[in-house]
C-alpha cells in the first residue's frame, strides 16, 4: 500500500505540543467516556504526547491496556512514555504506526474501541474514507470507531477584525496545499458512508473548546502566534508559495492583539462521530 505523502500542517514544534499537552479525555474525549470500560483494549491514532491516552488507561482499569501509535520516531513518543512513567501508568504501550497500515500492523490483534482525535483532517483527504476502513478492520464486532475532528471554517471569534480572518484564510489554503481538509469536522458522517458504515450505525455528536478568560486568551494568542512564526506550519506555508514573511508576522501580531482584548471570545466547533461494528 502506498504511503501518504501529506505534510502534518503543524508539526511537533513546542508550541503545537503545549496544545496537544492541554488535552485529556474530558475536554477533548466526553463523548467517548460512556462508551469505556473496565477491561478494554483501545487503539489511539495519532497520540500525541499522550495525555488523551493516558486518561483512557486510568478509565480501562489494571486488566484493560491502550496502545498509542504515531506514523513517525521522534521526540513526542518518548515524552508520552515519560508522561506514563511519572504517572505511574503501566497499561499503556507506544508505538510508530500509520493509519493507512493497520490491519498489516495488527495482524492478530483486535480492538474495543479505534480513537482518532484531531488526525483526518490531516491525512490525504482523498484517502480518509480508507482510513476508516482501517480503524474498522482492527475493531472487534461489537465495538466502536471513534472520531472527533475540528471544523475550521466553524470557528468563531470577537473582537472581529480583518487579521482574524485572514488568519483562518490563509490555514485553509495552506492545509489544502498539504493534502488535508480543514473542515473536517462537518464530513465525518460523509467519511464514514464511505469506509463502508451504514447510516444507523453512525452516532453524532459536537463538542466545543471555549477561549476567553484573560489566561486562555493569553495562553491560546500566544500559542498561534508561536505556531505562525515557528512551528511546521510556517514551513510548509512558505515553501507552497500561499504566503510570505511579511504576511506570517502580521498574522502573529493579529494574535497577540486578539489576545489583549478584555472582550476577547474564541470558539471551536468539533464535529464526533461513533460508528459502530457489527
Amino acid at each position: 500500500m502506498p504511503e501518504t505523502t501529506v505534510v502534518y500542517t503543524h508539526g511537533h514544534h513546542e508550541s503545537v505540543l503545549r496544545s496537544h499537552s492541554w488535552r485529556t479525555a474530558q475536554n477533548s474525549a466526553s463523548y467517548l467516556l460512556p462508551y469505556i470500560k473496565p477491561n478494554m483494549h483501545i487503539l489511539d491514532i495519532g497520540c500525541g504526547p499522550g495525555t488523551i491516552t493516558l486518561d483512557f488507561a486510568t478509565l480501562v482499569g489494571p486488566t484493560g491496556h491502550i496502545t498509542g501509535i504515531e506514523p513517525s520516531p521522534g521526540d513526542v513518543l518518548t515524552q508520552a512514555r515519560e508522561t506514563a512513567a511519572s504517572r505511574g501508568i503501566t497499561n499503556v504501550e507506544f508505538k510508530i504506526g500509520n493509519i493507512f497500515a493497520l490491519e498489516e500492523m495488527f495482524r492478530n490483534r483486535k480492538f474495543d474501541i479505534v480513537h482518532v482525535h484531531q488526525v483526518l483532517q490531516h491525512i490525504d483527504r482523498e484517502r480518509v474514507s480508507e482510513a476508516l476502513m482501517q480503524m474498522r478492520a482492527v475493531t472487534k464486532s461489537g465495538g466502536i470507531v471513534a472520531v472527533r475532528e475540528t471544523d475550521f471554517a466553524a470557528m468563531t471569534w470577537f473582537p472581529v477584525s480583518g487579521g482574524m480572518t485572514e488568519w483562518v484564510d490563509t490555514y485553509q489554503l495552506v492545509a489544502r496545499a498539504n493534502g488535508g481538509e480543514p473542515n473536517a469536522g462537518r464530513r465525518l458522517v460523509s467519511w464514514a458512508l464511505g469506509a463502508g458504515f451504514t447510516r444507523d450505525e453512525i452516532t453524532t455528536s459536537a463538542g466545543t473548546w471555549c477561549f476567553s478568560t484573560p489566561e486562555e486568551r493569553e495562553w491560546w494568542s500566544r500559542l498561534w502566534a508561536d505556531r505562525t512564526l515557528s512551528s511546521n506550519f510556517k514551513t510548509t506555508a512558505l515553501k507552497s508559495g500561499l504566503v510570505d514573511e511579511e504576511k506570517l508576522n502580521r498574522i502573529a501580531d493579529t494574535w497577540t492583539e486578539w489576545g489583549k482584548s478584555e472582550d476577547g471570545w474564541f470558539a471551536i466547533l468539533n464535529g464526533e462521530i461513533i460508528c459502530r461494528v457489527d
